[in-house]
């Protein structure tokens, strides 16, 4: 009796500071009377037109399924038919077929159903073949909640697409239990601000684009270590924390108009004196506290009927009942209508609910129906959802929320960002991933270590020690956790050989190493060991794109943790890292480009392939400094066996002289250590006494100095009958060391006798005393000497020692024989005429191979994605990666055109010809436009003022040299354009 007293005391207590939260709160969105004559009209014509029975079938949602067979299909058909419920839940299944389904039981319904989804994280937490966003845990580490409202109209305009006016989310429990089975990463985080602010955000993205949002669970979930689902928690709280921790996201909820929310299944000692009484079935506080007390006048849905923490105590049907007495008003997942009706209709007559209450109910569901737009409802457009579905600019918010969520949680050392790449020897360790990861890859998009792969999160201890024994080249480390769970009881997934082997790892005083956690943030507390830890939060293509960009730098880090982990690790914990301007992986709608528009590139690609201009290509492009189109097409030969992927290096032909030789020349001049006015001979004294010795330097860089387009080199080298013995041999040796092809060496001399033959060359013909403007390699054969007579180093080692390697140029390389196996490079000419044998590895240009493959003209290989990087330098101006390259804007002045008239021309650069009908680049990109093409079938175009970056590159030599198709189809112009088409349609 006294422990009844106590109660009903507090009770009385509780009923007061209820009193005093109504006073305050103002009026929600969603009132009792109705907003328009034309909703009472719809609202009065629709509810007169049902039966008694036919009104209490609008109270029940059922539960429906898109993957289940025909009787469960038939049942739900018998439930709209026959007890005209008033709405559907839909669960496990695909967006079609649920979209097929919602038409066909709405066409069935004699009051539209709402359709409703538990879409926290997107469409993907119901259905397959959608999109993941983020759950709430990540949103919560987010420094700006614009992204928040941006997910929630995301999702809203996909649920709305297949049908969908509510969503059951979010979910606003303040988590404060770390050991929370079941909310954990659903929530926001443990501070009830934060919560709120980010619960508005997603109520409105959501509302603001026409769908209900529902929040959950209320009075607040977040306090429990039991699973709803499997049984009923028991919250031990008082009055004053559950009003100022966790009702107050609610209160802040209903304030601003949330039309729905969700009465979780738990129980609370402060309300009820009944241990098997859930929230859910309470009158106290679904009554009490949520209708009266805080004055909450939206729908009232509960939580799902069929969970145990109802069901293990109350059958179903009787439950139902229970719930609508407690005053909820929509019943989720009843177990069993019929026999709810009838124990409803027996509460009606027992008075322990008034058929006005009900009535009323019926009607506020029939408002929100209205509001949904149901009174003008529309089937689903089945043919064209999947296409509607895929909206572009919810990848970009996807990846969007994961850059500003990814927080650096520990970095003692300040080794992050990563810098000094030519210092740093990477290795990474993906565990719980396969390879080919999207981490893995996007780490060796910054620097070409290896990536150790170990699928088995709880591998044998001989897996991890067989990867120790891997590490002795390396000194930095970088691992990270994926296929992570969300368990605290078995350690978010972290297996006790992993945890051993971090610390092992961070044991070693040679190494540096980097863990990173690609999920639950509490997992933290089993790795705060580590000097340098990251938390991604979730692992899926989006987060592991983005961690490895905060790991170097191209994306500054800035979330922070939204839960405490441990005493070091605390919410709030986030140590921002600044943007070093590194080449960044984005969608085309982040940078302005539309990327259905820039899609046409794709049937371009292909027809290169198809109509064999070459057998395969890859094609980049960057905006703004970051990588928005990267694909690879076809195959290394029209046999069609080896595709070609992003990872292939290509011979660049005569964009060698841009990537390399140029480099340096600019390099050169930077550091005033040469002067473009001066005479070649100034630098070159061999040339005092020949036809070349009044030279400048400028004229020769823009290709009005009269040298001849090409001359005779190698040609020199054989007969009708073979090689010259005195030029090659088929070994290689001391006297013949450079590799023309794997069988064929020529003599050490060879560039001895090109730079001779080059120097006594003769001139064009000068045409009104001036030399006729003719592109010639012999420029850069000659610029290639005069580098390296300034540098004293062969220009192959200074440009590896001052731009490649320090950029993470993993694939740029002279000779990638030496360093890679034929598979990775894609082959060139069948050449019949001069090295009669397939080239791959060993460079086209064949002045460039008697010379050994390394010429100030051609010899580069790369992919393009290290091309990129190199001149997405170049149009930073040398500025990239934390790191200055060149010290003056070098690169702007060496882009400017000649101002002679007839001369397109830079220095070094190409430019465009906008002014023509047709030429090397897209007449809408703007005159600024510098790069080059490449005999092989490449090119590279920089535009300085749209800053974009663009990379073709092909084996359209392949088998034969003189396949013009590529030019003849005008292909890599026409994808230019795209660029441009794509640009302007923004």
């Amino acid at each position: 009796m006294l422990k009844d007293f106590r109660i009903r005391l507090l009770l009385v207590f509780v009923a007061l500071i209820g009193l005093m939260i109504s006073a305050a709160a103002p009026r929600t969105a969603r009132e009792a009377a109705p907003t328009s004559l034309a909703e009472q009209n719809w609202v009065d014509s629709v509810f007169n037109s049902l039966t008694p029975d036919q009104r209490l079938g609008q109270l029940f949602m059922v539960a429906a399924y898109s993957n289940k067979d025909r009787r469960h299909v038939q049942g739900i058909d018998a439930l709209v038919k026959n007890y005209n419920v008033g709405g559907l839940m839909f669960l496990q299944g695909g967006p079609r077929r649920q979209a097929i389904l919602t038409n066909r039981y709405q066409a069935e319904a004699k009051v539209p159903l709402l359709i409703a989804l538990d879409a926290e994280w997107g469409l993907d937490m119901r259905l397959d073949s959608t999109m993941h966003f983020a759950k709430e845990m990540t949103l919560g580490a987010m420094d700006d909640d614009r992204y928040v409202y941006q997910m929630g109209r995301e999702i809203a305009l996909m649920l709305k697409t297949l049908g969908v006016q509510v969503s059951f989310s979010p979910v606003i429990d303040v988590n404060s239990n770390p050991l929370n089975p079941v909310i954990g990463n659903r929530s926001f985080g443990e501070d009830k601000d934060r919560v709120a602010r980010a619960g508005l955000a997603y109520i409105s993205g959501l509302q603001d684009h026409g769908v209900m949002a529902v929040a959950k669970h209320f009075p607040g979930h977040g306090d429990t270590d039991t699973d709803s689902h499997v049984a009923l928690p028991v919250i031990n709280t008082d009055m004053a924390r559950l009003t100022n921790v966790d009702l107050y996201p609610f209160q802040k909820a209903f304030e601003r108009g949330v039309m729905g929310v969700m009465v979780g299944h738990l129980y609370m000692p402060l309300f009820d004196t009944v241990r098997t009484l859930s929230a859910t079935l309470s009158p106290n506080l679904v009554t009490g506290l949520l209708k009266q007390k805080m004055n909450y006048k939206g729908l009232v849905f509960t939580d799902a009927l069929n969970m145990k923490g109802v069901t293990s105590y109350y059958k179903p049907g009787e439950v139902d009942a229970m719930a609508l007495v407690a005053g909820n008003d929509v019943l989720l997942f009843s177990e069993d209508v019929p026999v709810a009706l009838q124990k409803i209709k027996e509460a009606v007559a027992a008075g322990r609910i008034q058929q006005e209450d009900i009535d009323q109910r019926v009607r506020k569901i029939l408002r929100a129906k209205f509001w949904a737009g149901l009174n003008r409802y529309q089937p689903v457009n089945v043919p064209d959802l999947m296409q509607n579905l895929d909206r572009p600019a919810a990848r970009t918010v996807q990846q969007q929320i994961y850059e500003h969520a990814t927080t650096v949680a520990k970095n003692q050392d300040d080794l992050l960002p990563l810098q000094r790449l030519d210092t740093l020897r990477i290795a990474t360790i993906t565990i719980g991933t396969k390879p080919g990861s999207v981490f893995g890859e996007t780490m060796n998009k910054y620097q070409p270590g290896p990536v150790y792969a170990i699928s088995n999160r709880y591998a044998p201890d001989s897996t991890f020690e067989r990867i120790l024994t891997r590490l002795t080249p390396y000194n930095t480390v970088v691992v990270s956790l994926h296929n992570m769970n969300n368990t605290p009881a078995h350690n978010y997934g972290l297996g006790d050989g992993t945890l051993t082997f971090l610390k092992r790892l961070q044991a070693n005083p040679r190494l540096k190493v980097v863990v990173v956690a690609m999920g639950n943030a509490y997992s933290l507390k089993f790795l705060e060991d580590a000097r340098t830890l990251v938390c991604g939060y979730e692992d899926n293509y989006a987060s592991q794109l983005v961690v490895p960009q905060v790991l170097f730098g191209a994306l500054p880090a800035k979330g922070q943790l939204p839960v405490t982990v441990s005493p070091t690790l605390k919410a709030g914990v986030g140590l921002p890292t600044p943007d070093l301007r590194r080449l960044r992986y984005a969608t085309p709608e982040s940078e302005g480009l539309d990327s259905k528009v820039m899609a046409q590139i794709d049937n371009i690609a292909l027809e290169t392939v198809a109509y064999a201009a070459a057998p395969g290509c890859q094609v980049l492009v960057a905006k703004n400094g970051a990588v928005v189109f990267d694909k690879s097409y076809g195959y290394y030969t029209y046999d069609k066996e080896h595709p070609v992927n992003n990872s292939t290096l290509y011979d660049l032909a005569s964009v060698t002289k841009v990537a390399g030789t140029l480099q340096a020349v600019m390099y050169l001049k930077d550091q005033g250590k040469l002067d473009l006015d001066a005479k070649l001979s100034t630098y070159l004294p061999e040339l005092r006494n020949s036809n070349k010795r009044d030279m400048l330097v400028r004229d020769v860089l823009l290709h009005q100095a009269g040298l001849k387009p090409g001359i005779a080199t190698w040609e020199k080298t054989v007969t009708s009958a073979g090689p010259k013995p005195a030029y090659y041999a088929t070994t290689s040796t001391a006297q013949y060391p450079n590799e023309v092809t794997p069988e064929l060496y020529s003599v050490k001399t060879a560039a001895d006798s090109v730079w001779a033959w080059t120097i006594n060359s003769s001139l064009l013909p000068k045409v009104k005393g001036k030399y006729p403007v003719e592109y010639s390699d012999l420029s850069f054969i000659i610029m290639k000497h005069l580098c390296e007579r300034i540098l004293k180093q062969p220009i192959e080692n200074f440009l590896d020692a001052t731009f490649y390697k320090p950029l993470g140029l993993g694939s740029m390389t002279y000779n990638p024989l030496n360093r890679f196996p034929k598979s990775c490079i894609a082959p060139t000419e069948n050449d019949n005429y001069y090295r009669h044998s397939l080239l791959q590895g060993n460079v086209h240009d064949q002045s460039a191979a008697l010379v050994g493959g390394i010429a100030g003209h051609a010899g580069l290989f790369s992919n393009a994605n290290d091309l990129a990087i190199l001149m997405q330098m170049d149009l930073q101006n040398g500025n990239y990666g934390g790191a200055r390259y060149f010290r003056t804007p070098v690169v702007t002045d060496f882009v400017r055109t000649s101002g002679v008239a007839g001369n397109r021309r830079a220095l070094g650069w190409d430019k465009g010809t906008p002014e023509k009908e047709s030429g090397p680049t897209s007449n809408l990109s703007p005159a600024s436009t510098f790069g080059h093409t490449g005999f092989t079938g490449t090119c590279v175009w920089l535009d300085p003022e749209n800053k974009i970056v663009y990379i073709f590159l092909s084996n359209r030599v392949y088998p034969d040299a003189s396949n013009r198709k590529l030019v003849q189809y005008n292909i890599r112009t026409r994808i230019h354009d795209v660029i441009y088409k794509a640009l302007q349609k923004t």
